[in-house]
């Protein structure tokens, strides 16, 4: 596990795992929104942005939370284990609304300063994406990760408990070994 990409809905918990993975298997840890999002919540151009991908893939280790569809092929190409949060919509949304109402006017950490929490109809589109995500989006990552297998490392966690379990294990896989 050198290249690891973490993908799921929003609320999920993406950038908590890469965080916590980082630091049990000293992997460095890219955060996709603080690359994606300027200061004021600006977008990056396209182009730019598949060559900020492409420089990051070709780094020869590191954990990778996000989705952002348009370079997923690149980054499920370079990765050698893809970890799926497909939690329900309720923990996820649940966990969007806590993270908004705790970093409320501020950055949360995982994120480009200068992008604030806000309520706006943005936002109210995010929560909408995150309720839509289990009919909408989960049924293709579900299938895409399916013919991933015979080439990738795939791990599809289902609850908080799995993600909690998947650490305990690594982490004593990691202890073992020093």
């Amino acid at each position: 596990m050198e290249r690891i990409l973490i993908i799921g809905s929003g609320g999920a918990g993406k950038s908590t795992l890469a965080r916590e993975l980082g630091g049990i298997l000293n992997l460095p840890v890219i955060h996709l929104d603080q690359l994606f999002w300027h200061s004021g919540w600006i977008e990056t151009l396209s182009e730019e942005w598949i060559k900020v991908i492409e420089s990051k893939i070709a780094q020869p280790r590191w954990i990778m939370d996000g989705n952002y569809g348009g370079t997923m092929d690149l980054r499920l190409t370079a990765a050698d284990t893809v970890i799926f949060l497909n939690l329900s919509r309720w923990l996820c949304l649940r966990r969007a609304l806590g993270r908004s109402f705790q970093y409320r006017g501020k950055a949360r950490p995982d994120m480009t300063e200068g992008c604030p929490e806000k309520w706006d109809f943005e936002y109210l589109k995010f929560l909408k994406w995150i309720w839509t995500y289990p009919q909408e989006k989960a049924p293709g990552i579900l299938k895409m990760l399916e013919d991933l297998k015979p080439t990738k490392r795939v791990l599809i966690l289902q609850s908080p408990r799995e993600v909690k379990m998947l650490l305990e294990v690594l982490k004593a896989s990691t202890e073992r070994r020093s």
